[in-house]
This record gives C-alpha cells, sequence and structure tokens, in this order.
C-alpha cells in the first residue's frame, strides 16, 4: 500500500525531472535511487542499488547504463538468475522506457524516465478546506482506491466507481467536474486531470489510508 508521504515522495522525485528506479526493499519501505551514470545493482552493500535482502540476486547481478537521451539495462551473463523487463529475460542489454518493470531475484524495480515535469507535479498542494459532500468523498475515494496497492496504478474508472458507490456513470461524470473545480484542475488537459487529483488528494491528506 503506498502512504501519502510515499506518493509525495515519488511526486518529488519526478519534480527533480532525473531518472530513477522505484522499489520496495526487505522491509517493504519505499526507495527511490536517482540515476546520473552507470549504476550498478547487486547483492553486495558496495553496490550502487544494494538489494541486501535478496538471495536470489548475484553479488553483481545487472547495470544500468545511460546511452545518449536513453537509459539500458545490460546483463551480460553478470546474474545467476537472469535480470527481466515486463517479463521477458535480458540477454546482453535492453533499452527502457518510463514505467518498465525490472526485475532481479524476487525484487521488482520500476524505472522512471520524467518527460514533462511540470504538467505531471506542479501545484500539487490545496487547502485543506476544500469542501465535499459525502458523496464527492465517496468518489474520491473510489478514484484513489486502486493507487493504495500500486506504485503506479491508474486512478479507477468513471464505470469502476459507479460500481462501487452505486452511482450511474453519468452521476459520477457530474460529481468528478465539480470534483475538479474545487481542487482547481478543471483547466488541466482531460488526460491528466485524473492522475493528478488523486495524487492531490493522497499528498494533502485529503484522503486517508484509512477510508480505503
Amino acid at each position: 500500500m503506498s502512504t501519502p508521504a510515499e506518493v509525495k515522495q515519488r511526486l518529488d522525485a519526478e519534480r527533480e525531472g532525473t531518472p530513477f528506479v522505484l522499489f520496495r526493499d526487505g522491509d517493504g519501505a519505499q526507495r527511490i535511487a536517482q540515476l546520473s551514470g552507470t549504476t550498478t545493482i547487486g547483492r553486495r552493500p558496495e553496490r550502487d542499488i544494494p538489494l541486501t535482502w535478496d538471495s536470489e540476486v548475484s553479488r553483481l547481478h545487472a547495470q544500468l547504463e545511460p546511452v545518449g537521451p536513453d537509459w539500458v539495462v545490460s546483463d551480460d551473463g553478470l546474474s545467476r538468475n537472469g535480470t527481466y523487463v515486463n517479463g521477458e529475460r535480458v540477454n546482453g542489454r535492453r533499452r527502457l522506457k518510463d514505467g518498465d518493470r525490472i526485475v532481479a531475484g524476487e525484487t521488482a524495480l520500476t524505472f522512471r524516465a520524467p518527460k514533462d515535469v511540470s504538467d505531471s507535479t506542479a501545484a500539487i498542494t490545496v487547502e485543506h478546506t476544500v469542501q465535499l459532500t459525502e458523496t464527492q468523498r465517496k468518489v474520491l475515494v473510489a478514484l484513489c482506491r486502486p493507487l493504495q496497492d500500486s506504485a503506479y496504478a491508474t486512478p479507477a474508472t468513471n464505470r469502476d466507481i459507479a460500481a462501487e458507490v452505486h452511482l450511474s456513470v453519468d452521476a459520477v461524470k457530474a460529481h468528478l467536474r465539480t470534483i475538479f473545480e474545487r481542487f482547481g484542475l478543471d483547466d488541466l488537459p482531460q488526460n491528466r486531470k485524473r492522475a493528478r487529483l488523486a495524487a492531490t488528494a493522497l499528498v494533502n491528506g485529503v484522503v486517508k489510508p484509512h477510508e480505503f
């Protein structure tokens, strides 16, 4: 489950504008590793990304490397159990794209390469006095619910929200239009409103973990 503090940590990392990888350590805590040059992944503590808790990870398992404007993951026989990207084993080097899931041993790492930082993370604070009706709050909680399980989950669809709160899809749309306006997000492009609303609600504590 992603806490509001973890969501804020991820948004702050995006605001930096540099590529990073996101993963959870042996205690389940979120970790973010910013990338600037060749980065080693392995079980030894001296690695740039040390996965010391994972016995399935080799001492030197894989490397992340910048190649021009892109990043690649390389495992040219380095690891014992292989490195996987989106379920496919890496043989040699593989170019990464934003959101790719890298698996080393039993640890999953998400590669992020923020492209338009100002669009995704600017102005995410709101006043805690945003007024919502009981139904609007239920709609907002349902929108945010998928984010409790995954770092980069997509907010719930209108149909999913409608099923959860027992409203019609048209009623959900009407409530969301009002919520967008009250959060000051109604001028954003349509394809960004939902993700920004969910992040804003979680970061500012408008929706709290116990409500899920």
